[in-house]
């Protein structure tokens, strides 16, 4: 039986996968387009069910109120950095710089959740509650 970290784990490494393989991509070309809507489609199921069954329940505990708010304004800024990309051509220049932005805003928070906040939510969460969690986040990014 997964926990939440197990199945964010799934996800986070799904995420660098995909972003390695779309830096690999020629500009314009169709399979750009279809990693990048992959990408783009993991990154924001992620966030938001992220957001409501992991955030949710540790924005609640002093011991990672912080850290949880961090990890919010993360995702917005992810969010705005997608905004971009969605405005620039797939065969710019900028296209490319503003996908290794993106690269580097998500691998800086996958590692920082993975690193620290994991481990204090560990703590904080119960064991049951720890496979709750994971089993409401699964459900949800299967819809």
């Amino acid at each position: 039986m997964n926990t939440i970290f197990d199945v964010l784990n799934d996800s986070h490494e799904k995420q660098r996968l995909l972003l390695n393989a779309l830096l690999e991509t020629s500009p314009g070309s169709d399979t750009r387009k279809a990693f990048y809507r992959q990408l783009k489609e993991e990154l924001t199921v992620h966030a938001i069910a992220e957001e409501r069954y992991f955030y949710a329940p540790l924005i609640e505990s002093d011991k990672t109120i912080d850290m949880t708010r961090h990890g919010i304004a993360e995702h917005h800024t992810i969010d705005k950095v997608i905004a971009e990309i969605d405005q620039t051509a797939f065969d710019s220049p900028a296209w490319l710089t503003l996908v290794k932005k993106l690269k580097d805003k998500v691998l800086h928070h996958l590692e920082e959740e993975e690193q620290s906040f994991f481990k204090m939510a560990g703590k904080v969460l119960s064991e049951k509650q720890k496979h709750q969690l994971a089993d409401q986040y699964k459900d949800e990014v299967a819809n």
